[in-house]
This record gives C-alpha cells, sequence and structure tokens, in this order.
C-alpha cells in the first residue's frame, strides 16, 4: 500500500510539473532560469510582459516544484529547483528543446544585457570597496597560500554539498565548485552577493547558488551540507561561537568545517578602519567553540604574515556512531 501511494504521488508531481510547463512563457521562463538566478524585474523586462502576469507564470511554476523563490530584501529571485523530482524535470524539460531552450533570440540578447548591466554595477562596487580589502591584504600571507591549505583539508571526492558562510565575492565557491556536487554562499549584502553571482557567472560555476541569509540562522535544515567554509568571517561577527554552532548544526555526520582567520593581534586601527569586531582568535578560544558545538578540531594550521598570522583551523563533525555514543554516555 505504501509503494503504491508513492507511485500515485510521484504520477501526480509529474504531471503537474508537465501542466504548469505547458505554455509558452512559462517554457520561456523555465530557459531563463536555466542560465541563472532572475528577479521578477528582470524577467519582466526579458519578457516584454506585464509584471502581473509575468508573476502569475512564476507562482505557477514554483507551486509545481519547477522553480525555486528565494527572497532577498525587497527582491525576489527565481531558479531551477535544486532538489528532486522539480527540478530534474525541469532540466529533462528544457533538454528536449531544440538547443536547450525555448527562449527567443530576442529573450536572450535582454538576458545578455541584464548580466552585462549586473556585472558592471558589481565591478563598480567592487572599484569603491577594493582598497579597503588590500589594505587588510597586504598585512598577511597571500590568499593563494591559504587556498592551497583549505584545498588540502577538503577531500576532493565525497562532498555533495558545500556552504560557505559570509562568502562575500564568492571566492570559496569558485575554490571549491570542481570539489563538490554543489555550492551555496550565503551573505547578508546583496551587494556583496552580487559580486558573487557575476564572479561566478564569470567563472562558468553551474553547480553554484548564493542567497542573502543571516549566520546565526542559516535557512537549511540539520544535515544538509558536506562540508562548510567560514572564511575571514568571525572577526566581523558579534558572537563568533553562536555562527561556529549554527554552522555545526547544518552538517551531516562527518562532514568538514574550515575556518580560516586571523591569530590574535593588536592592530586597533582594523575596528576603526575596516569595522573589525575582534582583533583575531587563539587556538583555545576556538577550539573551545568546536567542542561546545559537538565538532572535533582535527587539523590546526598556522600561516605567519607580516605582521598578521591568519590560522586554518578545521573541525569534524562525528559520526552517527560516535554522536550515538555521546548520547548514551550522557543518559548514563
Amino acid at each position: 500500500m505504501y509503494d503504491s501511494e508513492r507511485q500515485t504521488r510521484t504520477v501526480e508531481t509529474v504531471l503537474a510539473a508537465l501542466r504548469a510547463a505547458a505554455e509558452p512563457t512559462r517554457l520561456r521562463i523555465l530557459s531563463l532560469c536555466a542560465g541563472g538566478e532572475l528577479t521578477v524585474s528582470e524577467l519582466v523586462r526579458i519578457l516584454g510582459q506585464s509584471q502581473p502576469r509575468v508573476s502569475r507564470h512564476l507562482k505557477l511554476l514554483v507551486g509545481a516544484g519547477l522553480l525555486d523563490r528565494v527572497r532577498e530584501g525587497s527582491w525576489v529571485f527565481h531558479r531551477l529547483a535544486h532538489d528532486d523530482p522539480g527540478g530534474a524535470m525541469a532540466r529533462q524539460l528544457i533538454a528536449l528543446l531544440p538547443d536547450g531552450a525555448a527562449a527567443a533570440p530576442l529573450d536572450m540578447d535582454r538576458l545578455a544585457e541584464v548580466k552585462h548591466e549586473r556585472a558592471e554595477a558589481a565591478a563598480a562596487y567592487f572599484r569603491r570597496n577594493a582598497a579597503r580589502w588590500d589594505d587588510v591584504r597586504s598585512l598577511y600571507v597571500e590568499e593563494v597560500v591559504v587556498e592551497a591549505v583549505l584545498r588540502r583539508l577538503l577531500p576532493r571526492r565525497g562532498v555533495r554539498d558545500l556552504l560557505d558562510i559570509g562568502t562575500g565575492t564568492g571566492r570559496m565557491l569558485e575554490v571549491f565548485a570542481s570539489r563538490a556536487g554543489r555550492v551555496q554562499g550565503i551573505d547578508l549584502s546583496p551587494a556583496m552577493l552580487a559580486v558573487a553571482r557575476t564572479n561566478m557567472e564569470r567563472a562558468g560555476i553551474a553547480n553554484g547558488q548564493v542567497r542573502k541569509a543571516d549566520m546565526y540562522r542559516l535557512p537549511f535544515a540539520s544535515e544538509s551540507f558536506d562540508a562548510a567554509t567560514i572564511h575571514q568571517v568571525l572577526h566581523f561577527a558579534d558572537d563568533p561561537g553562536k555562527a561556529i554552532a549554527e554552522a555545526a548544526r547544518v552538517l551531516r555526520p562527518s562532514a568538514r568545517l574550515l575556518v580560516a582567520d586571523f591569530a590574535p593581534h593588536d592592530l586597533e586601527f582594523l575596528r576603526d578602519e575596516h569595522e573589525h569586531r575582534r582583533l583575531g582568535f587563539s587556538d583555545s578560544e576556538v577550539a573551545a567553540w568546536f567542542k561546545s558545538a559537538h565538532l572535533k578540531v582535527k587539523d590546526t594550521v598556522h600561516l605567519p604574515g607580516d605582521p598578521l598570522t591568519v590560522t586554518v583551523w578545521m573541525g569534524v563533525k562525528p559520526g552517527r556512531r560516535a554522536a550515538a555514543g555521546r548520547r548514551q554516555a550522557g543518559k548514563n
């Protein structure tokens, strides 16, 4: 009976998806969203239709599980659904179309214009803020050295889903996109997310997404990721321990958390000029946060710079057997 009910639900889901997609404009929308995340206003501009009409089409596609809808402040992004069966169905439908697209050439030209304008705005933002980042980067070891350590600590295989917390320009997503089935970045700054989206498009990352979210309240279910990174973020945090605990919550058993930040220092101007709340972290401090989050410190790497030292801490979440044993020990 159970298998029969599940099969019936699956058939109904497929039929609902086919009905939702069985309209020229909605097929055009699916094709456009296959090329990246788009807002309602961007789709209105590309399609040349009214906002209420486009919104109705989007509501049907989201309701059928073909598109995901993600709100970031006053903006709402739409993208092909990632989770099965909706995402798989959407991709199969697009693959059946000539050249993988139902969108007209004019649609694709307008999409290219939207992406170009988005890239120009992101570049301008980065130019306005690059100096403050470069000032800080000049104080410590080159990022290529830090990234080499992070790559060494993350397995080349077995990572289905990776989360980058405080993704900024999306650099960690670029670093790890080839090692994971899916990379996801979160950040509170819409401007930085725009930079990240542009960088991902430029790098040709098809398995990555970014969204606006709070690192203290991640919008993901527990045990959703095989790895997470927090790269040069904790020194801005009001409560670094809480951020680590929330990262640990969304990790699957045996998953890894990689944290890269500064060792303790006394450069007070970083607080005054660059909004740093914390002047680095000691190994014991990070180890205590890891322990509280039920993570075991597996590796610590110090990378001396002049005058700042970058430290990379790797924590591992216990496997299911170890976690069960810990819970049993707590009961005794």
